[in-house]
C-alpha cells in the first residue's frame, strides 16, 4: 500500500509541475502578445484555456481519489490539501493570462504608440515568483517559498506606479484613454497573478511547517 501511495504522490507532483510550467508559458505568451501586438500568441493563449481547465479537473480528481482510497493523515494529508489549493491558484493564473491576451487583441485594433508600461519587466518578475514557488513545492523548501512571499510587495508597488504613470498619460493625451485603460488592466492582471503565486508559496509554508502564514501576518498587523 505504501509503495502504491508513494507512486501516486510522485505522479501527482509531476502532474502539478507540468500544469505549472504550462501556465507559466501562457502568462509569458500573453504579455508577448501585448508587447509585440502578436495576435497569434494571444489567440493561442485564449484557445488553450480549455486545456488548462481540463488539467485542473484531472488533477483535482487525482487528489480526491487519493483521499478516498488511502485516507492519508498528517504530512501526506497536508500535501494533498496543498496540492488541491495550488491547483486552483494555477487555474486562476491561467484565467488571468487569458484576460491579458484579450487585452492584447483589443490593443491591436488601436493605433500603435509608445506608452509608459514596462510589461516585460513586470512579467519577468512575476514569472520568477511562479518558478520559485513551484521549485519550493518540489523541494519542500519553506525558505524559498518565503522568498516568493517577500517579492509580492515589489509587484504591488510596480502596479501602483504604473497606475500613476498611466493616469498622467491620460491627462496629457485624453484621446488615448481607451488604450491606456487596457494597459492598466494588464498591469492589474499581472499584480493578481503575483497574488495567486503568493498564495501558492503560503500553501508551501503550511505544507512544510504546518504554519498558516496569512493568519500570522494578520495578527502581526493587528487586523
Amino acid at each position: 500500500m505504501s509503495v502504491i501511495f508513494d507512486n501516486e504522490i510522485a505522479k501527482l507532483k509531476k502532474h502539478l509541475l507540468t500544469l505549472g510550467a504550462v501556465v507559466e508559458g501562457r502568462v509569458a505568451s500573453a504579455v508577448k502578445a501585448v508587447q509585440e501586438r502578436d495576435m497569434e500568441a494571444a489567440r493561442a493563449v485564449i484557445d488553450g484555456d480549455r486545456e488548462i481547465d481540463r488539467g485542473e479537473v484531472d488533477l483535482e480528481e487525482e487528489c480526491l481519489k487519493l483521499l478516498a482510497l488511502h485516507k492519508p493523515v498528517a504530512n501526506d494529508l497536508r500535501f494533498i490539501v496543498s496540492a488541491i489549493k495550488i491547483n486552483t491558484d494555477l487555474e486562476r493564473i491561467a484565467d488571468l493570462a487569458v484576460n491579458i491576451a484579450e487585452r492584447a487583441q483589443s490593443l491591436a485594433d488601436r493605433p500603435a504608440s509608445t506608452h509608459p508600461f514596462d510589461a516585460e519587466t513586470m512579467c519577468s518578475r512575476v514569472q520568477t515568483m511562479l518558478r520559485k514557488s513551484l521549485d519550493a513545492f518540489v523541494n519542500l523548501d519553506a525558505g524559498r517559498a518565503r522568498e516568493v512571499i517577500a517579492m509580492d510587495d515589489a509587484i504591488d508597488g510596480m502596479n501602483r506606479d504604473m497606475y500613476h504613470r498611466l493616469r498622467e498619460e491620460v491627462l496629457k493625451n485624453p484621446q488615448s484613454i481607451d488604450r491606456l485603460i487596457e494597459l492598466q488592466s494588464v498591469s492589474r492582471a499581472l499584480e493578481r497573478i503575483a497574488d495567486h503565486t503568493t498564495n501558492i508559496a503560503e500553501d508551501i509554508v503550511y505544507l512544510v511547517e504546518g504554519v498558516i502564514v496569512r493568519h500570522q501576518e494578520a495578527i502581526m498587523s493587528g487586523k
